[in-house]
């Protein structure tokens, strides 16, 4: 792969001689703009709007526009006499768990390529110091006429730079987000995890770039002069979503039959909320639930009372038993001495 940029990382006092690589490619078909009636090329030319003659590349440089309106012409080697230490080397700054970096910051990527025999130590030493500490390197390094952000990470066995926005140039989500109050209920956030646990996990490398295959088609087709393909049908769905229960449910079903499984196959235990004649149903049970536990405290004291009584009752029986048993035995004891007594006189 051809570099684009030779350089140094900066780690302390170690110096690592590196080419910088672009590590990501674009695969998307190109088009040119054309005269419509009669197919010819329509160009931009660079043109001097002093002369009106068109200008070549290599007579073209930069300037910077005064607030007066004149052009003050900058050249490379005053850019390149900037004291900037970043001007051909990676300059890191700090290591950072991962987390800290905000991914709306990332932007395009590069490989870090030793440069040389003499560079392959300290860059297997920067590598396996970053898989030790589980962090990336935050770095400053200038690119393309500016100072920029990077973050550095180990990929494989190679070191990766990310160039990252100034946290200044990400925008604010102000007025993003739904301004209306909005309550989602446990039952649909129930079926929203449902359908995410049903579409489960991908395979990153399986996924690919349906529209661009689409054209080659078309393209491939109108160069033969064979038969266009079909129009596809609208994707099912997209409208104003008016029950999203409903909506939750049939996407479930569906994600379950594209994946294959049956009808009767559970994914997730879902609480479904009752609706029409159903609510009023639970609603009269809640409600008879509701009398039911509150006659269940009258019918303790009830019982309790029941209880109470019949115990005194008991109490009072068991006394007055006691009682007749007393009286009983007092005449019995009378009647055996009245008898007693005149046998005694008899004898005397």
């Amino acid at each position: 792969m051809r570099s684009i940029w030779n350089g140094a990382i900066s780690f302390g006092l170690v110096s690592i001689p590196i080419k910088l690589v672009n590590a990501t490619e674009h695969h998307s078909i190109s088009f040119r703009q054309i005269h419509t009636a009669d197919g010819g090329r329509i160009r931009y030319r660079k043109v001097c709007e002093l002369d009106g003659e068109e200008i070549p590349a290599s007579e073209i440089g930069k300037g910077y526009e005064e607030p007066g309106g004149g052009i003050m012409p900058i050249t490379d080697d005053d850019l390149a006499a900037l004291p900037l230490p970043t001007a051909k080397t990676i300059e890191i700054v700090a290591f950072v768990p991962a987390d800290r970096i905000d991914p709306l910051q990332m932007d395009s990527a590069y490989y870090l390529s030793a440069s040389g025999v003499p560079a392959a130590k300290p860059y297997v030493l920067l590598r396996e110091a970053l898989k030790r500490s589980d962090k990336v390197a935050v770095a400053k390094f200038a690119l393309r006429g500016r100072e920029r952000l990077g973050m550095l990470r180990v990929v494989d066995d190679a070191i990766v730079m990310h160039g990252l926005l100034w946290p200044d140039e990400v925008r604010e989500p102000e007025g993003v987000a739904p301004e209306t109050n909005v309550t989602v209920r446990d039952a649909e956030l129930d079926l929203a995890d449902a359908l995410m646990n049903t579409l489960g996990d991908v395979d990153l490398e399986s996924l690919h770039d349906d529209y661009r295959e689409a054209v080659e088609e078309m393209i491939a087709a109108k160069a033969s002069g064979g038969e266009l393909p079909a129009e596809s049908p609208p994707a099912a769905g997209g409208g104003q979503v008016i029950d999203l229960m409903a909506a939750l449910e049939k996407s479930v079903r569906a994600a379950k039959e594209s994946r294959g499984e049956e009808e009767g196959e559970e994914v997730a235990e879902v609480t479904q909320m009752a609706r029409g004649k159903e609510r009023g149903t639970e609603k009269r049970k809640a409600a008879a639930s509701s009398a039911d536990a509150k006659k269940k405290p009258a019918a303790k004291k009830a019982a309790t009372a029941k209880k109470t009584t019949a115990k005194k009752t008991a109490s009072a029986s068991q006394k007055q038993s006691a009682g007749q048993k007393e009286s009983q035995l007092a005449a019995a004891k009378k009647s055996t001495a009245k008898k007693a007594a005149p046998r005694k006189r008899t004898s005397a």
